[in-house]
């Protein structure tokens, strides 16, 4: 048996486009899991019940936050896309390259993973030790193909600002991971079934 030597591990930047379908998908699941167990872990040092947590509320209100946010999400970025040219507003190609050719179950799918194990660390967990300003600006830098333009990395800003900001006036998680979920999965649909002009 060949023994396994850790020092010709190379590790190399690889572009979006470099990578076959089923990397980017490891690549995102993987991702989205270690995000996962880190909330887990940062909501349980920090003595919060993580059923209580994820607990839906009786009242309907929380619904209305996420839906509202969302709402108000897609129409100020469909406002960008019609307005601002795709040079100002490229993520170097990698919301198209996970939601192009996607069946509609699969775009719901990541999205709703996203939005739950995001919502859990920055919203769950991360929020609640330096509030929502900063979690957003930590949530600006994590979205790092958004950095190279103003745009895009202003509205993930704002995005993640609502996002706390809805979670902190519902009382509910699931305000936040409802709007996430919708703002992602419509977006996904929109360059599932957008016409190449």
């Amino acid at each position: 048996m060949k023994k396994f030597d850790i020092r010709k591990i190379r590790i190399r930047k690889v572009s979006v486009d470099e990578l076959d379908d089923r990397m980017l998908l490891i690549n995102l699941y993987a991702t989205q899991a270690f995000t996962f167990i880190i909330g887990i872990i940062w909501v349980l040092f920090q003595h919060q019940n993580i059923i209580r947590l994820f607990s839906i509320p009786k009242e309907l209100a929380f619904l209305w936050w996420g839906i509202g946010l969302a709402a108000a999400v897609i129409a100020v970025d469909l406002l960008i896309a019609r307005w601002v040219p795709d040079e100002a507003n490229d993520d170097g190609g990698v919301n198209d390259r996970i939601f192009r050719s996607r069946p509609v179950w699969h775009i719901a799918l990541i999205s709703f993973v996203v939005a739950v194990c995001e919502e859990l660390l920055f919203r769950g967990a991360v929020q609640q030790a330096i509030g929502p300003y900063w979690t957003s600006i930590i949530f600006a830098a994590i979205h790092v193909r958004y950095l190279k333009h103003w745009i895009p990395t202003g509205l993930v800003f704002s995005i993640s600002y609502g996002l706390g900001w809805i979670y902190i006036q519902s009382g509910s998680l699931w305000a936040a991971i409802i709007a996430h979920f919708l703002i992602d999965f419509i977006m996904g649909l929109i360059i599932r079934f957008r016409r190449e002009s």
